[in-house]
């Protein structure tokens, strides 16, 4: 077996970092207000699956349509460099309709799993291990759960000041990992 502590907690971190969930709980507050109950289990789970298969077939999918993951990858890069500068400059450069429900789509796919997930766990895949990777979706999505499940507990404990910070430092490092992934990718591509 090919366990590496190290390698769970670099998988885990890089996750946490791109799925975002704490400076998400603004978004998520916006979404329960506005359909209601949230199935924070449904969503998780469905997250889960997502970025499990993804991590499994995903390559082959690109391959499938003449994508290489190398391509894929910096294309993502770009994603996640929108996200993070979302993030550190708190402004919204997506906009999305408003959801009749939240469990799923605006939650599970793609907030949780979306595209800079997804291609974080392509280029993980081609560093660590796979069963460190799998740990790592699993730790970040009990955290997910939990985080789901007490949004509004959190959001009275920190305040939006704090949001806010957290928001910013993690949008910080989601750049530095947008950079990584696209100097690392587009050395492979050319």
């Amino acid at each position: 077996m090919n366990f590496d502590l190290k390698e769970v907690f670099t998988a885990g971190m890089v996750l946490f970092a791109v799925i975002d969930i704490i400076g998400n709980i603004p978004i998520i507050i916006s979404l329960r207000s506005k359909v209601g109950h949230i199935q924070s289990e449904k969503a998780s789970i469905v997250s889960a699956v997502i970025m499990i298969a993804f991590l499994f077939v995903g390559e082959e999918i690109l391959k499938l349509i003449g994508i290489d993951t190398n391509s894929f990858a910096v294309a993502g890069s770009f994603i996640i460099f929108f996200l993070a500068i979302e993030m550190v400059l708190g402004i919204s450069l997506y906009k999305d309709e408003e959801p009749e429900t939240a469990s799923i789509v605006p939650l599970a796919f793609p907030m949780i799993a979306g595209a800079g997930t997804l291609t974080s766990l392509l280029s993980m895949r081609a560093e660590y291990h796979v069963i460190n990777i799998i740990i790592a979706i699993l730790i970040n999505i009990i955290i997910v759960y939990l985080i789901l499940k007490s949004s509004q507990r959190i959001e009275n404990l920190l305040g939006r000041s704090g949001i806010n910070i957290i928001r910013k430092i993690f949008g910080v490092v989601l750049l530095a990992i947008a950079v990584k992934l696209f100097t690392t990718n587009i050395q492979q591509i050319f």
